[in-house]
């Protein structure tokens, strides 16, 4: 099989993935389709995959010496220009894997780390995956510098060979670059606080689910901000903030934030602390999934559960199922029966947009209600209210007042009304 010829492939991946005791060979399948997805995200084109049976992990390689040869046969026989194992291997299990391959092995992790590195576009973002990015190079130095020493050889009484002391000396490098980086985060989080608090005042919505359920361009259906929409795993890096405004019913934020995924590495969970705090900070949670991908239950579970670990879990929620032009009618009817209370929106046709908008507005700010009121003469600047926030539908003049028939907003008609009655005790006394 040739080599790739468009540029914009980095090169040719196989796959890996590992079916444990307790799993299936179909679910590790399906994970090996979000496999190559990620791949095709950091412009790898896939090749081929193996579906490896493990009743336990091999300490050195993994998968086994003899599952590893296998492999390399395969991998090499298909062209492929490095080995992507859908599993976190340790530093050792690596550099095993690559003496057998003879080709560079990515772990989970470490493709991640890689998109994460190439969609990052704000000062804060960079600075997150870089750190990222330096913790997991911190423990695999070793094997690096391992010629140097193999040639140069210990010292007499236990002195280290060269290689030991550049590892060392690396090490030493990447730490002090690390604490850098982390002070430069601190100060860059704080700036983030100012411009967050610069917004108080207006109701907040944050957009969040499974990465490539169509949050950023649902984003655009509401905002047309122009977001980057791809159809790619973690198109979107940095968390997004614009204003949507309603005419007379008012303003919110809408905030698109960096899609979610199984399996998340430990050490990038960092990278998602401003995703994090920008959702903290809304006044409802907007989990947007796709109504036609074939693991939804799954994928809904997934963001459930690292919502929770992010202390997110309790807050008002709106569900929404994107779409829905793509999904089978018959699950789509199953979902309405599951989800009554949700939204069933196509950002791509906008089906259920302007339907959504209202829901948005009515959850932030207040169900429209139609009601009378009956407003003195001398309180003209209720009347001003009602027409600048509310649609005044008619009057009628009777007894000194205006009964006045208005739709509106159910917070401030609430208001009003308390305050007409509270006038006329005060006259009445």
């Amino acid at each position: 099989m040739s080599r790739p010829t468009d540029p914009t492939e980095r090169g040719r991946a196989y796959l890996v993935g590992v079916i444990h005791a307790a799993g299936g060979s179909r679910e590790v399948e399906q994970h090996l389709d979000e496999l190559e997805r990620l791949a095709d995200t950091a412009s790898f084109a896939t090749v081929g995959r193996a579906l490896l049976p493990r009743r336990e992990i091999h300490p050195a390689t993994f998968i086994g010496r003899g599952q590893a040869e296998d492999v390399a046969a395969m991998a090499r026989g298909l062209g492929a220009d490095l080995v992507i194992v859908d599993e976190d291997l340790s530093p050792a299990q690596s550099r095993n894997l690559e003496r057998i391959f003879d080709l560079p092995v990515v772990d989970r992790s470490g493709l991640i780390i890689d998109i994460f590195a190439e969609h990052a576009r704000s000062r804060e973002a960079r600075t997150q995956v870089e750190i990222a990015q330096l913790e997991y190079l911190l423990p695999r130095l070793a094997g690096r510098w391992t010629h140097l020493s193999r040639q140069v050889g210990g010292g007499p009484g236990g002195t280290k060979g060269e290689g030991e002391k550049q590892i060392e000396l690396d090490r030493r490098m990447i730490r002090r670059r690390i604490d850098r980086l982390r002070r430069e985060l601190r100060r860059l989080l704080r700036g983030r606080q100012v411009r967050r608090e610069s917004r108080t005042g207006l109701p907040q919505a944050a957009l969040v689910g499974y990465t490539n359920v169509g949050k950023s361009s649902l984003f655009n259906a509401v905002v047309a901000a122009g977001v980057k929409v791809e159809d790619r795993l973690f198109a979107t890096l940095d968390p997004t903030v614009r204003r949507v405004d309603l005419g007379r019913r008012g303003a919110l934020l809408l905030k698109d934030t960096v899609g979610l995924i199984r399996k998340l590495p430990h050490h990038l969970v960092a990278s998602f602390r401003s995703t994090f705090e920008e959702a903290a900070e809304a006044d409802l949670l907007v989990h947007v999934a796709d109504a036609a991908h074939p693991r939804l239950d799954e994928q809904l579970a997934t963001v459930d559960r690292v919502l929770d670990d992010g202390l997110l879990g309790e807050m008002p929620r709106l569900m929404v199922f994107n779409k829905v032009d793509a999904a089978d009618p018959a699950a789509l009817a199953e979902l309405r029966r599951r989800w009554p209370a949700a939204a069933f929106v196509s950002a791509r046709t906008g089906r259920g947009v302007e339907a959504l908008v209202e829901r948005l507005a009515d959850r932030l700010l207040g169900l429209e209600v139609s009601a009378t009121l009956a407003v003195p003469h001398a309180r003209q600047d209720i009347v001003a209210e009602l027409s600048r926030r509310g649609v005044v539908l008619g009057w009628e003049a009777v007894d000194g007042r205006l009964d006045v028939r208005v739709q509106g907003p159910a917070a401030l008609i609430a208001r009003l009304e308390r305050e007409l009655a509270a006038g006329s005790e005060e006259v009445a006394g």
